[in-house]
């Protein structure tokens, strides 16, 4: 069973370590350039991690038996409590980030078209306002994910 184990953790490594050897080649040949490998190693990185994440949670709920109970509540010990914990942190952290993305982009543009014309104040308002609903929608999902735990 130990051995199980470590080839299941190793095949995401090595699937990684590959990717990052395919890269660096393609670049130093000139078939590709950094940028484009760079955003290939974001993608074959959150690929690899989706698949673990989805691989342990089914295997954490499989193991619990019920799968009625499992529906209701997360146990507060075990994989599955973790990996509720880790998908209330990314969501809330995914979700700050893009927010901030957007409120960085909108407000300057917003003080620009209200500088130009006062009018403008309300309808730019609105555009900065829906770039941090992204923020609390994801601050919303990851409190539902801790009260369910």
């Amino acid at each position: 069973m130990v051995i199980l184990d470590y080839i299941l953790l190793a095949v995401p490594v090595l699937f990684l370590v590959g990717s990052v050897i395919y890269a660096y080649k393609t670049v130093s040949c000139g078939r590709r350039t950094r940028k484009r490998a760079v955003l290939s190693q974001i993608a074959s990185f959150a690929a690899v991690g989706a698949v673990c994440l989805t691989v342990a949670a089914i295997t954490a709920f499989a193991a619990e038996g019920d799968p009625a109970a499992a529906a209701d509540a997360v146990p507060k010990d075990g994989m599955a409590f973790g990996l509720a914990m880790l998908g209330a942190a990314l969501a809330t952290g995914i979700s700050g980030i893009g927010g901030g993305i957007a409120v960085g982009n909108a407000a300057p543009a917003a003080i620009g078209a209200t500088s130009e014309d006062p009018k403008a104040f309300g309808k730019a308002l609105i555009f900065v306002a829906l770039g941090e609903g992204v923020a609390l929608y994801g601050l919303l999902v990851s409190i539902l994910i801790i009260s369910k735990v």
